[in-house]
């Protein structure tokens, strides 16, 4: 007879009905969103070609004749060819909407308790499947037409270069809580195969429902409204004028102004026309401090159930969820613009299942633009959750900030302090049993973590001149990133020591590291 005072095992999570294992198809929308970059493209050259009788219909006063010559309206109302014309379009219509249909139809997923699966294309077949054991992260990006539609993609990033699979396109509400699903199952957390349905709608009940979404779709662009209101608050919050002003002090400012020295200069020794040359870098300049800046606005970031999650974007916005474990390093930096308002930003090296080259990637690895000290403590707590605290408390006060009074940090010796001129008290190293602190710079100052559970090894090199000086470089091998993961111009006996602790230090992390299955 069972204890009635036994406490009641907790209860199972259910399987979405998008989750159930099976195959399903995917929004009958996206092909159209899909092919949209097409569709933009067919009627730019409708519009070019039609742009004068465009003018005389809503402009008359410009237009001086009645018949635009070469219009091509004109020749199908001069040769009475209104109905083969008309036959043309609608046949074009027909074949598109049928390549339409028969791509969705094409296009399917499944999620089982293992993978994640997506099968496209009619005469090629691709099938992509990314084990849940490998997620490293699951991205829910909402382009600003599919917003109006209330649709979004999801991206499971995979354990490898161009390893990433795609659920574009789905309602906004099932690409949630297929995301929970996934972030679920691949915890190692068993869902019930119950699956959730919901009632029956007629057809009336479709359209009214579609017009919702809709309106609340353009609603929720005008307002901000973000996708997951009801989940934790972020930690940080970033004020659009800071934002704004980290983006115009940065370090592409000064590029911009050096290049506006050689001009004035190229200008003042009788060259004039070097002053044209200035107009496409300013507006370059002016595109890539918008869209940064665009990009940046509505940040949020907080802890969840599956790992941190991260938001940003004004009319695209993303939504990338990193499960516990999946930060490989973290880097704090500081620009020298940045420093009289303390502000620093972080970025990380993680595994983005894309190349290098993708425009997107650098925008995966920056998870705080700009943030003050406060912010940047919150971050790293987040991120680096299995540190301890009295470790967290030695980031700023000696990494960041630093050196400080009782700097445990291995720096640069006096006899190579000339290869380190302004950051040789800087310049160094800390190991601890969890972490690898790499820190560096005297005007762009940083300080990069290593977990040393994430780490692949750790290499030790010397050139000639590092032989003769007995000093050495070391370098923290790690998943490729934007975070730099060496130190040069160390002591080589600290640097050997710290190879030897790092090196049982890496196996002792790896063996207790369980964060790929956090929920077990």
């Amino acid at each position: 007879m069972s204890d009635p005072t036994a406490p009641a095992p907790p209860a199972r999570e259910v399987r979405s009905p998008l989750s159930d294992g099976e195959w399903h198809r995917m929004h009958p929308l996206t092909p159209l969103l899909r092919g949209g970059l097409s569709l933009l493209v067919v009627i730019g050259i409708i519009v070019a070609n039609l742009r004068e009788r465009l003018v005389a219909l809503f402009i008359p006063e410009f237009s001086e004749e009645g018949e635009v010559p070469g219009d091509p309206v004109d020749y199908v109302l001069s040769n009475n060819l209104v109905l083969i014309a008309g036959l043309v379009v609608l046949g074009g219509l027909v074949v598109l909407t049928v390549i339409f249909w028969v791509s969705w139809r094409f296009h399917t997923f499944r999620i089982t308790g293992d993978d994640v699966e997506v099968r496209t294309g009619v005469f090629f077949r691709t099938h992509r499947r990314a084990p849940l054991d490998r997620v490293q992260g699951v991205n829910l990006t909402r382009p600003l037409v599919a917003r109006l539609f209330g649709m979004a993609k999801l991206e499971v990033i995979g354990a490898g270069l161009d390893s990433n699979v795609k659920l574009e396109y789905l309602s906004t509400s099932n690409s949630e809580t297929i995301r929970a699903d996934i972030l679920r199952l691949a915890s190692g957390r068993q869902l019930s195969e119950a699956a959730v349905t919901g009632d029956a709608v007629d057809a009336g009940s479709r359209v009214h429902q579609a017009a919702n979404l809709v309106s609340a779709g353009i609603t929720g662009i005008i307002e901000g409204e973000d996708i997951e209101a009801a989940e934790v608050e972020s930690v940080v919050h970033i004020p659009a004028g800071r934002l704004a002003a980290s983006r115009v002090l940065s370090t592409s400012t000064l590029g911009l102004l050096a290049f506006l020295a050689v001009v004035i200069v190229g200008a003042v020794i009788g060259e004039p026309w070097v002053l044209f040359a200035f107009v496409p870098a300013l507006l370059g300049f002016g595109a890539y401090w918008v869209r940064s800046f665009v990009r940046s606005l509505r940040y949020s970031i907080a802890p969840t159930s599956g790992g941190v999650r991260i938001t940003f974007g004004l009319f695209t916005t993303v939504s990338e969820i990193l499960p516990p474990g999946r930060v490989h390093a973290v880097e704090v930096r500081q620009s020298l613009m940045w420093r009289p308002f303390g502000w620093w930003s972080i970025a990380v090296n993680r595994i983005s299942g894309r190349a290098m080259t993708d425009a997107g990637t650098d925008q995966l690895t920056s998870v705080l633009p700009v943030g003050t000290r406060a912010d940047v403590e919150k971050v790293v707590r987040l991120l680096l959750p299995a540190l301890p605290e009295d470790q967290l408390a030695l980031v700023f006060e000696q990494g960041i900030l630093g050196p400080a009074p009782g700097d445990p940090y291995a720096t640069t010796p006096r006899r190579a302090r000339v290869f380190r001129p302004l950051s040789w008290r800087r310049n160094g190293f800390f190991l601890t049993p969890d972490a690898l602190f790499l820190r560096r710079g005297f005007i762009w100052r940083a300080l990069g973590v290593f977990p040393l559970a994430r780490m692949q090894s750790i290499r030790i090199s010397q050139g000639p001149i590092d032989r003769a000086l007995r000093v050495a470089n070391l370098t923290a091998n790690v998943v490729s990133g934007t975070v730099t993961t060496t130190v040069g111009v160390v002591d080589r006996d600290d640097a050997l020591r710290a190879f030897e602790d790092a090196a049982h230090g890496i196996v002792a992390a790896s063996a207790d590291d369980r964060s790929h299955r956090w929920a077990r």
